[in-house]
């Protein structure tokens, strides 16, 4: 499997390479050069597969020709071999014909474990072999930080550093990173918001001779295509457990940075029926106003109860505009060059937004809608959301085109990381799971640093690999 930039301009490279490198050298996003495709009646085939086993047939083609197929099977029964439920992302019904796909079950209890704690796995591969050593820096809003730590802490040729904005995270968001022991472990809160910390982190790819000792850095945020790559599967997974491939699925997916819908859309693209993807968006909704007015325009940040959807700029909406302008990387460069200013309103031609309109809705939910989704769900059935999936309840109620087809959306995380929404809604908070049963008593490790290029860089590089 080749990979290509969005961009057009860099170099081709396998998965191995995309694993390391984050973004492309012209700016761009690594996409693959073809897409796998699965007939029906193959993917028929795979209706009574365990999630282990069928992550393995949708991941396989991505990594082939660098990872060993046995190797990946292991990998994949060692991740979600150890998640809290059997099922690993099992259905929860709220109605007729409508469904949460719960992806909470892993270690530090979000969707994004299903991506990191792979990807962690692949990296100690990779580099184990290569006899290398890198740096991950990421960003996070929440809940990327904790499943980037957890499924990394182990590796012996990483140091990662993950930088989130002071003040601005839930507790136990904040608790999951910097209670977790490890001497290569680094929390940097920055005196600033998540697009801040976002920025430096892609400054810091840009430019990386602030590094030491030839390192390079690597992403673990979802402009990586290992995550992508991961959350497709469960898609494939809820699909088959619903009726699928012979009927189609519709999916409501609370989305701040794009990344998880995208694999959706994917998931469509090598074969799987998917009548309508529906962004479901907070008060940040840069990707709502585009799909619906055809404006893009960036906005200030708004710090909401729902904080891991706080982002102003979608880094990986170019991936799908990539398809929409027919992969012709030259065009795209142009468009995203307008678009990075973040001085000015840009449209999209009306042509390719038809496109994306013809399978993705949007809706954006406020505060005050989203305490009122959790309060009529939990009336409704008993069942208590985290606030980011009842934005995607409350999407998928607004948006939905076909009652009779079943609509999941994408329960993201578990309500107990979101102790500020579940008391606004009235509800008593949910006890921790046992394996963070002591969370409120670990001991913290961080450094609060200001926004500040300059300093954030001469920390990470001061605290690399002291060998």
């Amino acid at each position: 499997m080749k990979y290509i930039s969005t961009r057009g301009n860099a170099p081709e490279l396998t998965f191995e390479d995309v694993l390391l490198t984050g973004l492309a050298t012209d700016g761009g996003l690594y996409v693959p050069k073809e897409v796998p495709q699965f007939s029906l009646a193959e993917i028929e085939s795979w209706r009574d597969l365990p999630y282990t086993e069928l992550a393995h047939k949708v991941i396989y083609p991505f990594v082939e020709g660098c990872v060993d197929s046995d190797a990946l099977q292991t990998m994949i029964n060692e991740v979600y071999g150890a998640f809290g439920h059997k099922a690993v992302a099992p259905l929860q019904q709220l109605d007729n014909n409508e469904y949460v796909l719960e992806l909470f079950h892993g270690p530090t209890l979000a969707f994004k474990d299903f991506a990191l704690q792979l990807l962690g796995r692949l990296l100690d591969y990779v580099l184990e072999r290569r006899n290398e050593k890198v740096v991950i820096m990421g960003a996070t809003s929440g809940d990327t930080g904790s499943a980037a730590i957890e499924g990394t802490k182990a590796c012996r040729n990483v140091d990662i550093f993950i930088l989130h904005p002071y003040g601005k995270v839930s507790e136990v968001q904040r608790r999951q990173m910097t209670t977790v022991v490890g001497d290569n472990i680094f929390n940097i809160a920055i005196k600033g918001n998540f697009d801040q910390a976002q920025d430096m982190v892609k400054a810091s790819f840009g430019d990386q001779s602030f590094l030491r000792g030839g390192r390079k850095l690597v992403a673990v945020n979802s402009i990586n295509w290992a995550r992508i790559m991961s959350q497709i599967v469960y898609y494939f997974y809820s699909s088959l457990n619903l009726g699928g491939p012979l009927r189609p699925m519709a999916y409501s997916v609370p989305t701040g940075n794009f990344g998880d819908i995208f694999a959706g859309y994917m998931a469509k693209k090598m074969g799987l029926p998917i009548e309508q993807l529906i962004i479901a968006t907070n008060s940040n909704d840069v990707l709502h106003r585009l799909m619906s007015q055809n404006l893009y325009e960036v906005h200030p940040l708004q710090h909401t109860i729902t904080p891991s959807m706080d982002i102003a700029v979608s880094s990986n909406f170019e991936r799908l505009l990539f398809d929409l302008y027919d992969r012709d990387g030259a065009a795209l460069a142009d468009l995203m060059a307008k678009m990075n200013k973040r001085t000015e309103s840009v449209e999209v031609s009306e042509d390719k937004l038809g496109k994306a309109r013809a399978l993705f809705d949007s809706f954006a939910v406020s505060e005050d809608l989203t305490v009122q989704t959790m309060q009529e769900v939990y009336k409704e059935t008993g069942y208590l959301l985290d606030p980011h999936t009842a934005i995607g309840v409350k999407a998928a109620r607004e948006c939905r085109r076909n009652p009779r087809i079943p609509m999941i959306t994408l329960g993201t995380a578990h309500p107990v990381k979101f102790e500020d929404a579940v008391l606004r809604a009235g509800f008593d908070m949910p006890k921790l799971p046992h394996h963070l049963s002591d969370l409120m008593t670990r001991e913290e490790r961080l450094e609060v640093l200001p926004a500040d290029l300059a300093t954030v860089q001469e920390f990470i590089a001061t605290n690399t690999f002291k060998d």
